[in-house]
């Protein structure tokens, strides 16, 4: 189930935040323009994806929000676009700044009630020590 609710953040974040349900394009150039540009940037979130949510997890014990991450990447359409174009030391550093500013910006909200994540992260923990306390009773 949290599989297919991941999927369906993928393809409501695809629909709804980079607009692929709504062409306003009517000639086929342009509409193949729009597409292509729309799924490099597709391609471009769901790459630096996993590594800014390792990162924040890591780092701040906090969650990545699909829908927020893909927002943020959004904003910087105009700048992806003029940083692929100029020397790779220049897409490294854009690339340092908007995974930065990923981090800090696309992190789920701060709850009272334990995420998903936290609550696995407990149960393996416990399951662990439990495993770890009957090997020492046993030996």
């Amino acid at each position: 189930m949290a599989c297919d609710y991941n999927i369906e953040l993928i393809f409501k974040s695809w629909k709804s935040y980079l607009h692929l349900a709504s062409l306003t394009t009517t000639k086929e150039d342009t509409t193949l323009c729009y597409l292509y540009g729309r799924m490099l940037l597709i391609v471009l979130n769901y790459a630096l994806c996993p590594q800014i949510r390792a990162h924040l997890w890591t780092q701040r014990k906090r969650e990545l929000s699909l829908l927020k991450l893909v927002r943020h990447f959004q904003a910087f359409a105009a700048r992806w676009m003029e940083a692929i174009f100029q020397s790779e030391l220049a897409l490294r550093r854009f690339l340092i700044h908007v995974c930065a500013t990923a981090t800090r910006l696309a992190a789920k909200a701060a709850r009272k009630r334990r995420t998903t994540a936290q609550i696995l992260h407990e149960n393996v923990r416990q399951h662990l020590e439990s495993v770890a306390y009957a090997e020492a009773v046993n030996a």
